[in-house]
């Protein structure tokens, strides 16, 4: 897997008149980015060092050592922030952060293959990957135990059953 970067926020802009910054977190514990204190930027690049924070709506209002006016603060509005893989705790099992799914092979429970993860979407109802075929449009699989009965992420694989085969299980006889 390497040590790739993991989006984790995004300055939101500046707040108050004293150089603090506003950023708009997507771990699910906001707070948990000031654990990480050296934030990156998408090459690598040293992006912020959070000094102190509290949250907020929406994430933290932090300090920087890279901040110190109004200004700056809002000069770095829409930043997006990352930390590398290797900082991220392991998840839990039957857990799984959204990077490592992409880019691994679907397959149905036979072992036939269906196509590759090419992102995961969520429109509000739960998290769905995006299943680009060999040839064809992409199509969504919701990422539920009915549907992804089994990720082995160690071989690269997710076993996936069709929306379609789902729904003709459960009819009625």
């Amino acid at each position: 897997m390497g040590d790739s970067l993991i989006l984790v926020g995004r300055v939101a802009g500046a707040f108050g008149v004293r150089g603090e910054v506003r950023i708009t977190s997507y771990t699910a514990d906001p707070s948990a980015l000031l654990d990480y204190r050296d934030l990156k930027r998408e090459d690598g690049a040293p992006a912020l060092t959070l000094l102190s924070g509290r949250p907020a709506k929406g994430g933290l209002v932090v300090r920087a050592s890279e901040v110190e006016t109004r200004e700056q603060a809002e000069a770095l509005r829409g930043l997006r922030l990352f930390v590398p893989r290797s900082a991220l705790p392991e998840p839990d099992e039957d857990e799984y952060y959204i990077t490592d799914l992409i880019g691994l092979s679907v397959v149905t429970p036979e072992g036939e293959p269906l196509g590759r993860v090419k992102t995961v979407q969520d429109f509000g109802a739960g998290d769905l990957l995006e299943v680009q075929p060999p040839a064809g449009a992409s199509w969504y699989l919701p990422f539920t135990k009915e549907a992804v009965p089994e990720v082995r992420l160690a071989e690269g694989v997710i076993v996936g059953v069709r929306p379609a085969e789902i729904e003709a299980e459960d009819a009625p006889e």
